[in-house]
């Protein structure tokens, strides 16, 4: 049954009364790469058409319960690549938002929600780090330290099989830290570390690597986007998590004292789509500007986050930090998966956003299923 969107809240929401869990905070890793944390594309996948790039982008897709919501997902996308190839606008890697296994980022678990499930996608997997793939579980019989799983699929020093996959043929990746940018021939794109608490935390080391990467991603424009990508989702009404003042506070802090804004900011950690624009007056190049958020934690966890009815006295839309940003779209019954094409036109890029939805049962029909649910086109 369709939801009455009218009755439900057109502006990013604060969850009242949440205790705080930052004593979850755990320290992250040692960089396998060097500082400033770059990762080539072409070292990876070469991109044989340098004035357009397809990527999928997805976010929360593991599950403790069942896989079959993520598995449906990935045939959605594997069914999306085939029916592209050899087009020019077929996905040639997927970036992964986070949460890709639950709930305490174990070992053991990277098989039945990671491998397994990813065996026909044809393309590389990039991630950052959510906060299940980041906690440790207090009741493990294998003492293990936050990520030590992920860094050995995702952030490896070389690629190779997996001890724990099961002898899946995907072999890890080599991202240089849990923060870190792609580098491709369209974009640079940053991909940020907000560790375990609800809301996420940010250090300050990490904070000054993101100024600094903001302005050398800058230096490139018009020639490249600025994408910017980060587990906690800053903006969200969702009854779940609400917005993460945290991180607005931290990206709005830095897009003030850069003056630079990237091109669209992405999301998971709430299991549901949203996009939201927000509408900035000041700042160097991000004056009269439009800056779009969108959240797509829809890739696969079986249950999905609503957004919360405006009569629900648990949530509120009046802060400060939310004027000037508007719910513009969302899509909270099903599941999902963003599919961004970047094009190189005569005096920037053209970023086209489109999420996908699968009809929310296990048995689909033989074919191409996923349905376009929104769409957005931007020029930079």
């Amino acid at each position: 049954m369709k939801s009455d969107f009218s009755k439900k809240f057109s502006k990013p929401v604060f969850k009242r009364d949440v205790p705080d869990d930052t004593f979850k905070y755990l320290p992250a890793p040692k960089p396998s790469g060097k500082y400033p944390y770059h990762l080539n594309l072409e070292a990876i996948d070469p991109v044989p058409d340098q004035h357009k790039l397809a990527f999928h982008m997805v976010g929360d897709t593991g599950s403790i319960r069942t896989p079959d919501f993520q598995k449906l997902v990935v045939a959605e996308m594997v069914k999306q690549f085939e029916a592209a190839e050899k087009t020019g606008y077929e996905p040639q890697f997927l970036f992964h938002l986070g949460d890709v296994v639950y709930n305490h980022g174990e070992a053991s678990e990277y098989q039945r929600q990671f491998f397994d499930p990813y065996k026909k996608y044809p393309g590389p997997i990039f991630a950052i780090p959510g906060n299940h793939d980041s906690d440790v579980n207090p009741d493990s019989r294998v003492r293990y330290h936050s990520l030590d799983a992920f860094t050995t699929v995702f952030c490896n020093t070389e690629r190779r099989t997996v001890a724990f996959s099961g002898h899946a043929e995907r072999k890890s990746m080599t991202q240089p830290n849990v923060y870190w940018t792609l580098l491709t021939p369209l974009a640079n794109i940053i991909g940020m570390y907000s560790n375990v608490p609800k809301f996420g935390v940010v250090t300050d080391e990490q904070r000054r690597w993101l100024i600094d990467e903001l302005k050398r991603a800058d230096a490139e424009r018009p020639h490249k986007a600025v994408i910017l990508c980060l587990h906690h989702s800053p903006y969200s009404a969702d009854i779940n998590h609400g917005s993460s003042l945290p991180m607005i506070e931290l990206l709005e802090g830095v897009f003030e004292e850069t003056g630079i804004y990237p091109d669209i900011v992405f999301s998971g950690h709430v299991h549901n789509y949203q996009r939201f624009s927000r509408h900035y007056r000041n700042g160097r190049s991000g004056g009269g500007r439009v800056l779009p958020f969108i959240v797509a934690g829809s890739g696969g966890y079986d249950e999905l986050h609503p957004v919360a009815y405006t009569n629900d006295d648990r949530f509120t839309a009046e802060l400060p930090v939310f004027e000037g940003i508007n719910l513009e779209h969302s899509c909270d019954t099903k599941h999902g998966f963003l599919k961004v094409l970047l094009e190189r036109v005569s005096d920037g890029i053209t970023i086209t956003v489109e999420f996908y939805t699968l009809p929310h049962e296990r048995r689909i029909e033989p074919g191409v299923n996923a349905a376009l649910e929104d769409r957005l086109v931007l020029k930079v």
